[in-house]
């Protein structure tokens, strides 16, 4: 009798193995646990058993009970688990729902309003070019009617590198001319080196990083970006320039944008202006500035070896953070160089 214990153990494990869905399970429970099922027939064979084994038999019988039931439980946790996850890759590999966008990078907003902006002139006819972000006074000043004396040349309003020798008054060397060099405070020194390059006629916009010691808040930065154009041709006028403006605003921020030219004054126009252009800014039509403009002072004509009497030229320098922030909405010029994916993703 306790052989027949050790052969239906061995019989019930074999079969439990070869269980491999839900209705197998089942079968297996009626066949060894259920009301009418092995192990119950096993223990009606009770009264057969001699007296001297009815102990031994009862607690055998009783151990190999457990012990498969204990086994069913476990295949049965197993086949939901194994269930689970094939629900869960199966809702993963659903081919009926649409597909996850892939978590790629993205063109920073600043560069991808440069490449609009490179689009728009490229369809005018400008070519573009670029120039190095660090500079010499004579193409970030002197070639652009800035004198030594002027305010703009200020140590304090610019970045000088300390490549004097030491004790060298670098403030005194700034002003004076001593040709120190520095980073870019204007992209208008690319304006400089194609001229001196290039014969008339050239219609050409450069953009890229420019560097004042600002201080940070809303609407300032020590780092931003600009983009500077420049027609050079017989007969250019104030008309060519205020046509030009005004199909770039339109182009950049719809056809109903309008543009004016308020007279202001730069060094390197004459005249000179600032450009507004008017746009919802959140509360209803108002105007804002965008940049400044002009036609080409005969100073800087002659500093890179065009005849003023024959060739004029407009030249306009725009910042494209504040063209980017009123296109998008943004509020705060900091944004665009904390690397917060967050915001970085809206774009």
């Amino acid at each position: 009798m306790l052989e027949r214990i050790n052969q239906l153990e061995t019989q019930a494990r074999e079969a439990l193995q070869q269980v491999k869905d839900s209705a197998a399970l089942e079968q297996f429970r009626i066949r060894y646990l259920g009301a009418k099922g092995a192990l119950k027939d096993l223990m009606g064979l009770m009264k057969d058993v001699p007296a001297d084994q009815k102990r031994s038999f009862g607690q055998k019988a009783n151990a190999l009970k457990q012990a498969l039931n204990e086994a069913f439980e476990a295949a049965k946790d197993s086949l939901n688990d194994s269930r689970s996850q094939a629900s869960s890759l199966k809702a993963q590999l659903d081919l009926t729902e649409p597909p996850l966008p892939p978590r790629l990078g993205r063109r920073h907003i600043i560069t991808q309003t440069m490449d609009e902006l490179a689009e728009v002139f490229g369809r005018m006819g400008f070519d573009l070019v670029t120039g190095p972000e660090l500079e010499d006074e004579r193409h970030n000043f002197e070639a652009l009617n800035i004198p030594p004396q002027h305010p703009a040349r200020d140590p304090l309003d610019n970045y000088y590198l300390a490549t004097a020798a030491p004790g060298r008054d670098v403030s005194a060397s700034a002003s004076s001319g001593g040709g120190l060099r520095m980073l870019r405070s204007q992209t208008s020194t690319v304006q400089i080196r194609v001229m001196e390059k290039t014969q008339p006629p050239l219609r050409v916009v450069s953009m890229g990083r420019v560097y004042r010691p600002d201080e940070h808040d809303a609407t300032h930065y020590s780092m931003f970006h600009q983009i500077e154009g420049l027609y050079v041709d017989r007969g250019v006028s104030l008309v060519d320039l205020n046509t030009t403006l005004l199909q770039f605003a339109q182009a950049v921020f719809g056809p109903q944008t309008q543009v004016k030219l308020v007279p202001s004054y730069f060094p390197f126009t004459e005249p000179s202006a600032e450009m507004y252009v008017r746009i919802d800014l959140g509360k209803g039509m108002q105007w804002m500035e965008l940049g400044g403009c002009g036609m080409v002072d005969p100073a800087v004509f002659e500093a890179v070896g065009y005849d003023p009497e024959v060739w004029t030229g407009f030249a306009f320098g725009l910042g494209i953070e504040r063209i980017a922030m009123r296109r998008h909405n943004i509020t705060d010029i900091r944004w665009l160089f904390e690397n917060d994916v967050r915001f970085l993703r809206r774009f």
